[in-house]
């Protein structure tokens, strides 16, 4: 990795503003189109696949008595022209099981970070040197250390030069207060930024009854300088049985309630709404004018909407149901289409997917309902819209079981009227533990002489 950061350190260095005008004139001197493919709801830092991506790396937990029980990365091949496609084509296994959650690209794409909520170490894997077989290079196990106590890295989310890592809990008391990280791209500890809570607001405004502290998810809009954080739960809940959790009255009380508005650039919180009912993953509209972005409360069932309004302040509002919210059908991974009109909501209980026409954001409008399996998690849509690649473990203590403890990964073809499934993968069967989270990746995306991305980032 060292042989890259001469590059990326100097694209740390320079402003994102910069980096924004730079990029443009460069796309547009070039020539280069907009992406036809590739993952939505990634970072707008990131290098973008153009065309059909060729893998999906799916981040996998360990299970007692499947394989060799251990977490890894498996890789499938996803190419329709490919001899191997809808078959897995690598694994690597990492050694034990570490709860492996989420995982996400460097700027540059050539390195993806892991990480596993229960032991705090973060894999980086190379995936540019061979795409179809990734290499673990390197492993951070000094992660709570590091941090100052932060606990349960889980987005890895690109930054110019930067990879910046939300915890879910802390080495205090493994509740949910809790910090955003801050790595260079070669693994260095840069800084920790703790969440406004309601002793230490940290200079933020409280716009209603709760800084909790807590943390989740994150996701960025440059243009307007904007960051967002979401909340969830502490390692003592994560960790548990769901079932035992669900009948534990204290237990319940320990979910956040809130979404925070931090200073992009100063990594400083400004506001800190409520979002009442574990707001999990964020997804930020494309559109050049769509100042906005949506997430789903896990235990209320509802989707929201992160909004600028006319006098160019942030707000939040709950804008529709999803499911009965009575029956808690337990929202989890949502993913919103490259042109804006169409999110996508997984409910793990009921293993369904549903599609909303977001158009009117502040109106979304269910017009698609289909089954995925006894249960179902992440979903991961293509930029062109015609894929939807669905995965179906939660957490390790929170998956069905017996009959319903389904793994699998399945891809579905979209024509905007339904979903066809083209295959599916039994995780179980195939040895291979319970499929979680899902990331693209594509032989175009770095030439054959330097191994660099062959596309310029898009900038929001």
């Amino acid at each position: 990795m060292k042989s890259q950061s001469k590059n990326r350190n100097l694209l740390g260095k320079l402003t994102q503003s910069a980096l924004f005008t730079a990029s443009t004139i460069m796309i547009s001197s070039l020539g280069i189109q907009s992406a036809q493919a590739d993952e939505t709801c990634m970072s707008p830092y990131m290098a973008k696949i153009v065309g059909q991506e060729d893998f999906v790396y799916i981040w996998t937990l360990g299970m007692e008595g499947v394989g060799d029980e251990q977490d890894k990365l498996v890789t499938v091949d996803v190419n329709p022209k490919s001899k191997n496609y809808g078959k897995v084509i690598n694994s690597l296994s990492v050694g034990g099981r570490n709860e492996a959650h989420h995982s996400g690209f460097t700027d540059d794409r050539q390195y993806l970070w892991a990480g596993g909520l229960d032991t705090n170490k973060v894999f980086i894997f190379d995936v540019h040197s061979d795409p179809a077989k990734p290499k673990l290079t390197k492993v951070i196990s000094d992660f709570v250390a590091k941090s100052g106590g932060v606990v349960g890295p889980h987005t890895t989310y690109a930054l110019p030069g930067r990879m910046l890592i939300t915890g879910l809990s802390n080495n205090k008391d493994h509740g949910g207060r809790t910090a955003l990280v801050e790595y260079t791209n070669e693994g260095e500890y840069l800084a920790t930024h703790w969440h406004p809570t309601d002793s230490d607001l940290r200079g933020a405004v409280k716009t209603g009854n709760y800084a909790d502290g807590y943390g989740y998810d994150v996701r960025v809009l440059p243009r307007r300088n904007a960051m967002f954080t979401s909340s969830f739960t502490g390692w003592s809940n994560y960790m548990m049985d769901f079932g035992k959790m669900l009948n534990d009255p204290e237990a319940m009380k320990r979910f956040g309630n809130t979404v925070v508005q931090w200073d992009l650039h100063a990594r400083k919180p400004k506001k800190v709404f409520d979002v009442p009912g574990a707001p999990l993953e964020l997804r930020c509209a494309w559109g050049a004018n769509n100042n906005y972005c949506f997430t789903s409360t896990a235990l209320t069932s509802k989707i929201w909407l992160i909004y600028e309004d006319q006098a160019g302040e942030w707000q939040a509002k709950a804008v529709a149901d999803i499911g009965d919210p009575s029956k808690i059908p337990l929202p989890v991974d949502i993913s919103i289409s490259s042109d804006d009109k169409t999110l996508w909501v997984n409910t793990f209980m009921d293993g369904k997917t549903r599609g909303f026409d977001i158009s009117d954001p502040f109106n979304p409008k269910q017009v698609y309902e289909q089954k995925i399996g006894a249960q179902v998690n992440m979903v991961s849509s293509s930029w062109d819209g015609k894929r939807l690649y669905y995965t179906s473990s939660l957490l390790a203590n929170w998956d069905k079981k017996g009959d319903d403890n389904e793994q699998f990964f399945k891809l579905y073809h979209w024509d905007g009227k339904q979903l066809k499934e083209q295959f599916a993968i039994d995780f179980i069967k195939e040895k291979l533990g319970r499929a979680h989270q899902m990331r693209f990746g594509a032989y175009s995306l770095y030439s054959s002489n330097s191994q660099q991305p062959n596309l310029l980032t898009k900038y929001q």
